[in-house]
């Protein structure tokens, strides 16, 4: 009983790390928060049956398709995009199959990282006006809260995530989002920019409003390309775990068996209206400060966010976050997503003087900042899917610098 109590409390450590950047992503692109939670809860309890419970990792919500959802949303409305959402995760099935085929290298031929380095910073840049936008009070190109006000506290909640990420402990740096979030809300309550009367009337228990996805293909061409990025991710957080853990996850159970997970957690959060899942980076780091790698730990952190979706008072204490502290978390957010993408580049040591490395990074970076949308009839690609499609396709169709000479 006792252990059982201490697997349960580590459980809830995990979560408070995950929770951050959990909420997050709903709260940016509009989805429902209690989705998230009651999502990443399910899918890390799928998970852990396809992994027959092997690997320590939990699913949160993913960053990579905060762009694409907000898109999509505009472009097809929710219940179209949930569809898209939905479909987004057999393109996982799509690397479990090819890895079970033709094994790992097989996917590093195919994606190498010329082509998911420029993919990744496409990811942060293509919503950097969204950002500043929101940090500015603005929302649709239109001054909806008080700019200075909106400046100020902004300024405060990017300031006070920057120091804990860069000054704090071990443990705080896994939550700086976290604690920029907290901050700014304490600043706003002051600032008298919070309105507590939905908290105080909303329910201690809430059953949350699940979307019905509706069949749209063109949502679901445009988002499938999308989920390429968070795959490969979810190679990279594999081998990551397997490093802290000191076990090649790789063979057992297998990266068909963990891409497979992950995308049945995709494919249900689609379906109940929440954003995609993916494997967490901050989670690995909070196994490697407290050596604790016993999935059963992450089975109660999936519990426990279960249990959370339902409570309303939380929920409605989530929407009420003021826009402009949400904006300064993401000036900081979407540029580290960026710079993850350089960093890839970096470690491979690409050289962009080769002219096949240069036309696809130049081109991917043109094409998903610029915001470019190539439409065929009634069907568009745009973002980071037409990015993908035309990285691969240059890498495909370009010599490599050995064949040219």
């Amino acid at each position: 009983m006792l252990q059982q109590l201490k697997l349960a409390v580590s459980g809830a450590q995990i979560l408070f790390v995950a929770f951050g950047a959990m909420v997050l992503v709903p709260l940016l692109t509009g989805l429902n928060p209690a989705l998230a939670l009651l999502g990443a809860g399910i899918g890390t309890l799928l998970f852990q049956i396809t992994t027959r419970r092997k690997v320590p990792i939990f699913l949160g919500s993913s960053f990579a398709f905060i762009a694409p959802i907000i898109y999509s949303i505009s472009e097809w409305g929710l219940p179209s995009t949930m569809f898209g959402l939905f479909a987004a995760g057999f393109m996982y099935f799509v690397f479990a199959l090819l890895i079970r085929w033709r094994g790992l290298e097989a996917v590093h031929r195919l994606l190498p990282p010329v082509v998911i380095g420029p993919v990744i910073m496409v990811i942060g840049l293509s919503v950097a006006v969204v950002a500043s936008g929101m940090a500015m009070g603005q929302a649709g190109g239109k001054q909806v809260m008080e700019y200075s006000h909106s400046l100020l506290l902004s300024g405060f909640t990017f300031a006070v995530t920057v120091m804990v990420a860069v000054f704090g402990s071990k443990m705080m740096k896994l939550v700086p989002i976290l604690v920029g979030v907290a901050a700014g809300y304490i600043a706003a309550l002051l600032l008298g920019m919070v309105d507590t009367t939905p908290i105080i009337n909303a329910p201690w228990f809430a059953i949350p409003h699940f979307e019905t996805p509706e069949v749209n293909w063109h949502a679901a061409l445009f988002m499938l390309p999308v989920a390429i990025a968070p795959a490969i991710e979810h190679i990279g957080g594999i081998m990551a775990i397997g490093t802290v853990t000191g076990k090649d996850y790789a063979k057992d159970p297998g990266l068909d068996k963990t891409l497979a997970g992950d995308g049945l957690g995709v494919c249900v959060a689609g379906l109940i209206g929440g954003p995609p899942v993916t494997t967490y980076g901050e989670v690995t780091g909070a196994v490697m400060i407290t050596k604790n790698s016993n999935p059963v730990i992450m089975t109660w952190a999936a519990v426990f966010a279960i249990c959370m979706a339902f409570f309303g008072k939380f929920n409605a204490f989530l929407a009420s976050i003021p826009m402009p502290v949400m904006g300064g978390i993401m000036i900081l957010l979407f540029g580290t997503i960026a710079s993850l993408g350089l960093k890839t580049l970096i470690d491979a040591k690409v050289d962009l003087m080769h002219p096949k490395n240069l036309v696809i990074a130049s081109s991917v970076l043109t094409v998903g900042v610029g915001g470019m949308v190539v439409k065929f009839g009634s069907m568009a690609f745009a973002g980071v899917g037409l990015c993908a499609l035309l990285a691969i396709f240059l890498n495909m169709v370009l010599p490599s610098e050995k064949a040219r000479v």
